[in-house]
């Protein structure tokens, strides 16, 4: 069967089947190590007590006796010592008593057939209707010697109520049976749900709506698979943005290049305007390396491809290091630059870190304000380490800080100047790396301040 619920249904009707033999052989088992003996002693008691009465309640009719014995739920077979016998009660469907054994009972032994009756495997010694399954004991009547051989008519021991807990018995087990199914059936429905969806979600087709409201596993596993398609929608247009974007970000300089490219082609060109087509072009190209190393970094980043190289280093060392090269953009724009740093030792990816520090540094300049401000500040702190980049610069709104470390992402035409979208991407990657987190806060024309905190690795 392929389907779960076949196989489930397979599964509790083989299951109910075995545990049904199980039952049947241990019960069996228990009688013949525990009740057979039992058994068989306590019919000997009930035997000595009728021959007990035959012999003390003189004079008695025997026949009546043993027949009103025989009505009430036995099977009692008479020989006497002439060997005339007789039977009272129900009959026995096999006639397997040895001679030898009535003899026995004859000289005054106990027979103990039901103690000693073969051990069998499906049909127990209690329900054989057999002669040989009985027991045995001597009495005397008048003059004569006679044996006594005697069982419960099983036929006669099964009352109603018996045959109440038959029936109650077997409509349980039927009606487990049939709930157990049902609720299979239950089981199943949503699991096909799942598999529906799955299959639609394999197509890209997302829009998909489970109707499952449990609160078990079953319920788990569907909240899970809501959360997981919903990424899955979320990744797919986040890629098929980014896909779009790269190639926007590509096509237009690319674009540039070449229409530049085509005007230096003429013949009577100014040498001014060729030097201004030429620095275009150089600034178009130096867009696309730029961009081109990016996309590397951050495809490295996502895919692990990169391990990150944990070791000791002076943090604020790297950071002077990183200020002092663009000491020339900072004069240029005339922009204060306010350092406040202690020494700081680090453990961290030294070469992942310059990218965080290029471009908050970089965006600290490039969004300032002429004779604007920055301040960067070090610190270590009980939880570890805390750097803090702020500018006086023209801000961003609140909308936009939400969306501020998307990748391709960028703000108004006064925030682009040639910018690629992923540079704050990439530091908010690489700082998540070092199990670190970047906050922002800004407003608009006072500026922005970013704060990184870093744990002790």
């Amino acid at each position: 069967m392929k389907s779960l619920y076949g196989k489930f249904v397979l599964m509790t009707a083989l299951i109910m089947l075995f545990s049904t033999l199980f039952g049947f052989l241990l019960t069996n088992t228990y009688y013949h190590r525990v009740m057979k003996e039992r058994n068989d002693q306590k019919n000997v008691e009930i035997a000595k007590t009728i021959t007990n009465h035959i012999e003390q309640t003189p004079p008695l009719d025997l026949r009546e006796y043993l027949t009103t014995i025989g009505g009430i739920g036995y099977q009692l077979y008479i020989v006497d010592e002439n060997g005339k016998s007789a039977f009272y009660g129900g009959k026995y469907r096999v006639k397997n008593l040895e001679k030898s054994a009535i003899d026995n009972v004859l000289q005054g032994e106990v027979y103990h057939g039901m103690r000693d009756f073969p051990r069998e495997t499906f049909v127990t010694g209690f329900f054989a209707n057999e002669m040989s399954n009985t027991i045995g004991v001597p009495f005397k009547y008048g003059s004569k010697q006679y044996a006594l051989f005697m069982r419960p008519d099983i036929k006669l021991l099964f009352s109603e109520i018996h045959t109440m807990m038959g029936g109650m018995v077997i409509a349980t087990a039927l009606f487990s049976l049939l709930a157990m199914l049902f609720v299979a059936k239950m089981l199943i429905v949503p699991i096909t749900q799942l598999t529906g969806a799955t299959k639609r979600i394999a197509s890209e087709n997302y829009d998909v709506e489970l109707n499952i409201d449990r609160k078990d596993e079953i319920g788990q596993l569907a909240a899970s698979f809501t959360t997981m398609m919903e990424q899955l929608q979320e990744n797919d247009k986040i890629r098929k943005e980014f896909i779009s974007n790269v190639s926007h970000d590509f096509q237009s300089p690319l674009l540039n290049i070449q229409g530049y490219a085509g005007l230096l082609k003429a013949d009577h060109l100014s040498d001014d305007d060729r030097k201004n087509y030429a620095a275009i072009i150089q600034s178009e190209t130096s867009r696309l390396s730029r961009l081109t190393r990016q996309l590397l970094l951050l495809t490295s980043l996502d895919q692990s491809s990169r391990p990150v190289k944990f070791k000791d280093y002076r943090l604020d060392e790297q950071l002077k290091a990183c200020i002092n090269k663009y000491r020339w953009w900072l004069e240029e724009e005339h922009i204060h630059l306010h350092l406040t740093m202690e020494p700081t030792m680090y453990r961290g990816d030294e070469a992942l870190f310059e990218n965080v520090w290029d471009n908050l540094i970089t965006n600290a300049i490039k969004y300032n304000r002429p004779k604007g401000e920055i301040r960067v500040s070090l610190e270590r702190t009980e939880h570890g380490i805390e750097v803090i980049v702020q500018d006086t610069g023209i801000g961003i709104s609140k909308a936009e800080q939400a969306q501020l470390f998307n990748r391709f992402y960028r703000a108004d035409a006064s925030r682009t100047k040639e910018g690629t979208g992923l540079g704050l991407s990439i530091v908010k990657q690489i700082i998540e790396l070092h199990k670190g987190e970047i906050q922002v806060k800004s407003t608009l024309d006072e500026g922005t301040m970013f704060t990184i905190k870093l744990p002790n690795l």
